[in-house]
């Protein structure tokens, strides 16, 4: 499973069902990924203790040059302008995963088929 914003706002405002999908997760030792610009996206202070607990159990993944190429490609591919959005689905179609969102139309635009995305 890979986060967008969506799911990490959820996480942030003490959403319940948010919060269960990811301690299942964990229980199921499939911690999430959490691509580093999502985690720029949402991050205000220190103050989010539950966002900084549950980002510390995420793979939180770098965009390095290699993954910043790949985006590049993507983004010529489907003609979406935003990187963040591009990095997400880039990264959850190289590994297999679902997106959880609370924005699909977005991801959509961006090349993520229907069946990868869990709306949160």
């Amino acid at each position: 499973m890979t986060y967008d914003a969506g799911m990490l706002i959820a996480v942030d405002r003490g959403d319940r069902q948010a919060l269960a999908r990811h301690k299942a997760l964990l229980t199921a030792r499939r911690p999430p990924t959490v691509p580093a610009g999502v985690l720029a996206q949402v991050w205000r202070s220190g103050r989010q203790a539950e966002l900084a607990r549950v980002v510390g159990s995420c793979d939180v993944e770098p965009l390095t040059e290699v993954l910043a190429r790949a985006v590049g490609v993507l983004a010529a591919s489907t003609g979406h302008p935003d990187v963040v959005d591009l990095s997400v689905v880039e990264g959850a179609l190289r590994r297999g995963d679902r997106v959880a969102t609370s924005d699909p139309a977005d991801l959509l635009r961006a090349g993520l088929p229907p069946g990868r995305i869990t709306v949160v």
